[in-house]
């Protein structure tokens, strides 16, 4: 579809920069999906700033800006204790995990910040069973900043969609 505003078209190097931008956030989901199918938490907890927010929350929740999740994670500290009870002390059915991300978009704002949202959908394989389920579908609500390692969520809100939760959600999303 054509825009009919009367706004100039963006340069090339603008566009240039918005492409590379992009593939620089859909790398980072990609190691971060990695990290998560493969199990490596503490790895997927390094991927956020000290100050990082994590949470996941309904999208009935979410619209009706209520904080309630079920998981809620204030910082890395948080996230990292998360991860060390994952690997170290939780006791759950073996698992393998899939996670899908699409549909990104991303902008640079002023603050030198990046804001960005992509579709997910996580799928599950329990050792016990055949059959792929899926686990999880929603969006994900992202701020990041640039550190010295790369980028760094400085907070992601998963929005699901689904309404019944396996009462499984042990492995982040």
């Amino acid at each position: 579809m054509l825009s009919t505003s009367n706004a100039p078209a963006p340069s090339r190097e603008d566009l240039i920069s918005a492409l590379l931008l992009k593939a620089e956030v859909e790398a980072f989901n990609a190691a971060y999906c990695s990290a998560l199918d493969e199990q490596r938490l503490m790895d997927w907890a390094g991927l956020f700033t000290p100050d990082g927010f994590y949470t996941i929350v309904s999208r009935e929740n979410f619209d009706r800006r209520l904080p309630v999740g079920l998981i809620y994670c204030e910082n890395r500290g948080m996230i990292r204790d998360r991860a060390f009870a994952l690997e170290k002390t939780a006791m759950f059915a073996p698992r393998y995990l899939r996670h899908m991300v699409s549909n990104l978009t991303v902008a640079e704002e002023a603050d030198g910040i990046i804001s960005a949202a992509a579709h997910y959908v996580v799928f599950q394989v329990l050792f016990d069973r055949p059959d792929a389920t899926i686990h999880q579908v929603g969006r994900y609500m992202d701020r990041f900043r640039r550190t010295e390692d790369g980028l760094r969520l400085a907070s992601r809100t998963c929005v699901y969609d689904s309404l019944l939760i396996d009462n499984a959600l042990c492995i982040p999303v």
